[in-house]
């Protein structure tokens, strides 16, 4: 699917499928983390099976109002345990698969809001 970002100036993803993710017209074939203030980088996390609470608490640290997380192709919840570093911050947590978590990333950066996104990219 392919996705337009209302504001060029920001980091915006621009499509996925599968197997891929695009932000701002680069693919991406690995598992991501991105910030809607234009951090972007791979994530260790290759399947939701593998998820620990070392993969959520570096997040902790960028201080979002909110995570996204895309949990692959299909909607899992990850253990409280796993995501106690954010929600001992305060943090908020979504989780959705990949597809609505791009999505609504969008959605939420577009607005101007600390968003981040944490997505779990399958093969």
């Amino acid at each position: 699917m392919k996705l337009h970002a209302d504001k060029p100036d920001r980091v915006a993803i621009t499509g996925y499928g599968p197997g891929w993710i695009a932000v701002n017209g680069e693919r991406h074939t690995t598992s991501l983390l991105i910030g809607a203030n234009g951090t972007l980088q791979p994530w260790d996390c290759r399947t939701f099976a593998a998820l620990t609470a070392e993969h959520f608490a570096g997040l902790a640290d960028s201080n979002p109002e909110l995570l996204i997380f895309g949990s692959g192709r299909l909607l899992r919840f990850p253990s409280p345990s796993v995501l106690r570093a954010l929600l001992e911050r305060g943090i908020g947590v979504e989780t959705m698969d990949t597809g609505a978590a791009c999505r609504t990333f969008n959605i939420l950066a577009g607005e101007g809001r600390r968003v981040a996104a944490a997505l779990i990219l399958e093969a």
